[in-house]
């Protein structure tokens, strides 16, 4: 759930996601936490980015922490004190991102503090991993076995190891609990293969300008696009404001009637210019849907064209676009 489910809508996703059988969610901050909490009142919902802030709101709400480092248990543990019951909580344990949690070196002066860990109920013991994009890349097996070293030390608390990309890497990396991401929103986890995941988004715009463009014409912002031959030049009303990023400038492709055509000229803040001169002229008109993501492949394939990878195209996704919810893949 974090980022606003990917961009997509978490008010819409995470309903969704417990009619599919989720029952465990995570989110980045503690506000994502009560927005999923509002919209699912039974579900387990924790907050990757720990204990911050008011540890009473937590306990009101019945959200659970992610503990990242020795403050953050100790300070739990004391709130459970408090309350004079175990409270939830969720291990993290850093194996190799160096980002949040407990080193292997912590992770030893916490179990010479017992009374922190009796004041806990742990739900999960979990790490992340650095690299699970790079199926033969040697630092999985190090995380792998690094984390079930550390597990030993908490006998009966399942685990959870596998990001999106992890979970492609085989049964070992499973554990109890998998944590997809990208790929529950048709992202691929596999890039160095075709995509797995049925496609979720797509991202269409209707053309609201269609202009006869002759040969030495510019299109666009600083003039950096001259036409080479007579032409149609579509507008669409996306930019960079909505999330389409700069990037795409001259680099991007649309689906115009189910033909591939040029994104030309920079990429404004609210318009995106096409040159949709192979078409047919009525094939492509005022009011003419545009498919500027679609497909199994085209999320990944349009990041890779602006120098970024789908999670940033995703997220970036604006507030702008009208959102329409259904059941069916996109094609």
């Amino acid at each position: 759930m974090k980022a606003n489910a990917y961009g997509l809508g978490a008010d819409r996703v995470a309903p969704a996601l417990w009619e599919a059988g989720c029952r465990q969610f995570f989110t980045a901050n503690l506000d994502g936490a009560l927005a999923v909490r509002g919209w699912l009142p039974d579900a387990d919902v924790h907050v990757f980015n720990g204990l911050l802030g008011d540890t009473e709101a937590y306990v009101e709400d019945h959200v659970v922490p992610v503990l990242n480092d020795l403050g953050q248990v100790e300070r739990w543990a004391a709130c459970a004190r408090r309350h004079e019951r175990k409270l939830p909580a969720v291990l993290h344990t850093d194996t190799g991102m160096s980002r949040l949690g407990l080193p292997a070196e912590e992770i030893e002066m916490l179990l010479a503090r017992p009374e922190w860990l009796e004041a806990l109920d742990l739900r999960f013991v979990m790490t992340h991993l650095a690299c699970a994009d790079e199926p033969g890349n040697a630092m999985n097996r190090e995380q792998l076995e690094a984390f079930s070293a550390i597990r030993e030390h908490f006998p009966g608390v399942p685990g959870s190891l596998a990001n999106s990309s992890g979970i492609f890497l085989g049964p070992a990396y499973h554990a109890d609990l998998t944590r997809p991401g990208y790929a529950v929103y048709g992202g691929n986890p596999t890039p160095r293969e075709p995509n797995p995941m049925e496609p979720v988004v797509r991202l269409s715009a209707q053309i609201i300008q269609v202009r006869e463009v002759k040969p030495g014409k510019t299109i666009g912002y600083g003039a950096d696009y001259r036409v080479k031959a007579a032409t149609r030049i579509a507008t669409i009303p996306v930019g960079y404001a909505d999330g389409y990023l700069r990037a795409l400038s001259d680099k991007g492709v649309a689906r115009v009637a189910g033909v591939e055509v040029p994104v030309v000229g920079r990429v404004s803040m609210d318009l995106v210019t096409l040159d949709i001169g192979a078409l047919p002229i009525e094939k492509a008109g005022v009011g003419t849907w545009v498919d500027l993501i679609w497909g199994r492949e085209m999320l990944d394939i349009v990041a890779k064209r602006a120098g970024t990878i789908g999670y940033e195209l995703l997220t970036a996704l604006g507030g702008r676009y009208p959102r329409s919810y259904g059941r069916r893949a996109t094609t």
